[in-house]
């Protein structure tokens, strides 16, 4: 598991974080990336759990401003059923960390005992030499489960 001493957040690899979720239940993933993300690079595919990806803009496009609603609408979608650990994943593991961070604080202000972890390397991982994603490191590179609309 890799940690930031500056964090309260942890932070897993793609592949740890697969395996978390296809063993523990009480898990969940959120995809914080754009509409544009998911619909043209695509998002992790958890069908085979039997698990959806919960997938809420952390930051709007165009201009990049924190959703004001991201809390409220991330739950509404785990409604009563508050989860045990709560997956962040976006691009590269910048965005996601920002996200989980955020609601870590919220939930230790309600009084939760979820536990936030961000996905380091997120979905595309970190740019090449060649100024590339996806070659290198992150989910899709890794090989597990995604898929397009």
């Amino acid at each position: 598991m890799v940690t930031d001493n500056d964090s309260i957040v942890a932070e897993v690899l793609p592949h740890e974080a697969w395996e978390e979720l296809k063993s523990e239940p009480r898990t969940v993933l959120v995809d914080v990336r754009t509409k544009a993300e998911w619909s043209y690079v695509g998002f992790p595919d958890l069908e085979d759990l039997g698990k959806q990806v919960i997938r809420i803009e952390w930051l709007a496009f165009p201009e990049m401003s924190v959703n004001p609603e991201f809390t409220g609408e991330l739950f509404s979608q785990l409604g009563d059923k508050f989860p045990d650990r709560i997956y962040f994943i976006c691009r590269s593991g910048v965005r996601s960390l920002d996200a989980a961070e955020y609601v870590a604080d919220v939930i230790t202000e309600i009084g939760r005992s979820t536990v936030c972890i961000n996905v380091a390397e997120g979905f595309e991982g970190d740019i090449d030499s060649e100024k590339h994603r996806g070659t290198l490191n992150g989910w899709k590179m890794r090989g597990l489960p995604w898929r397009q609309t």
